[in-house]
């Protein structure tokens, strides 16, 4: 178990933060964390308090315990 923006979250073994991602968003990433329909994502993520690269997301794994927060740019003032 884990928490997800605040809510428990129960992960499966080898789930990665870019496997979260494209569940949350209900679009699909390629390994890059790139939206594959080829349109902008605008988010971030962090993992314990550290911002995780988009870079990274599909190499991170998700364990026990850990705190994810997944925000999303919003434009305004």
């Amino acid at each position: 178990m884990l928490t997800v923006n605040g809510e428990s979250y129960q992960s499966h073994p080898g789930e990665t933060v870019l496997d979260l991602v494209a569940a949350r968003i209900g679009r699909p990433l390629g390994p890059d964390g790139r939206p594959t329909d080829g349109g902008r994502l605008g988010i971030a993520v962090a993992l314990d308090k550290a911002v995780v690269p988009r870079s990274r997301w599909q190499a991170t794994e998700l364990a026990p315990g850990q705190n994810v927060d997944i925000v999303t740019a919003v434009q305004g003032g």
